[in-house]
């Protein structure tokens, strides 16, 4: 089997089809060894089985194939030869699957006959393909709810952002209003110390004025003391 992916290859959905891929393998590596044991239905049973389970196999390789693209070029390499080597795996559970499906004499046991179109095959074919789109359903329907999942999951994650968002523009607009606040204070301030340099300006001029008359006065005095 293929190492697995360094945790940061760069695309956790491609490390959830990975994961899903080493399942699929496990469970064709113990179908494919149960085969050479048996004989007749049995047999057709886990042929059939192993054929879905590389059909999954090849529709995960398939969406990893495409996932890949979007992983960092800087880690594309490692992801590259690891993909190969699964795709290698799979290559060789094909070969050993057809090296044991042509196996007549084990496959059909005692009912082996060179007719291989006889009505009873045809009828189990049959049941066997429903079954077999049966499978592909059931486990399409759980990658789809695992793909779900995730969607699900990102939306909550997007949801919080937002809500984070929301709170950082309540506190800026809070923070803007305080500012408004001060700018108000600012100004009548400015407006109070204008007041206050006007009034001593008018204080200085009166007093100018008051000490201009007293001066007047006593020279009017001293004037007319010595006239």
């Amino acid at each position: 089997m293929a190492n697995p992916l360094d945790t940061d290859a760069g695309s956790e959905l491609f490390g959830s089809y990975e994961a899903e891929l080493k399942l699929v393998q496990a469970d064709l590596t113990q179908k494919l060894d149960q085969i050479p044991e048996l004989s007749g239905e049995p047999r057709k049973s886990a042929i059939s089985q192993a054929e879905r389970a590389l059909e999954e196999a090849d529709e995960i390789l398939g969406q990893m194939r495409l996932e890949k693209q979007n992983i960092p070029t800087s880690a594309r390499a490692k992801v590259n030869q690891r993909f190969r080597n699964y795709e290698s795996d799979i290559d060789g559970a094909k070969r050993k699957l057809t090296s044991l499906s042509t196996d007549r004499s084990a496959l059909f046991g005692s009912r082996y006959t060179d007719d291989p179109a006889g009505s009873s095959d045809a009828h189990l074919e049959q049941r066997q393909q429903l079954l077999s789109g049966t499978d592909r359903l059931e486990r399409s329907s759980q990658r789809l709810k695992s793909t779900m999942a995730v969607a699900s999951e990102t939306e909550q994650i997007g949801a919080g952002v937002l809500r984070d968002l929301g709170q950082q523009r309540e506190t800026i607009e809070n923070t803007q209003s305080r500012l408004y606040e001060s700018e108000g204070y600012v100004d009548r301030s400015i407006k109070t110390l204008r007041g206050m340099a006007r009034r001593m300006a008018t204080n200085r001029v009166i007093t100018i004025a008051i000490i201009t008359v007293l001066v007047i006065l006593i020279i009017a005095v001293i004037y007319s003391k010595f006239r």
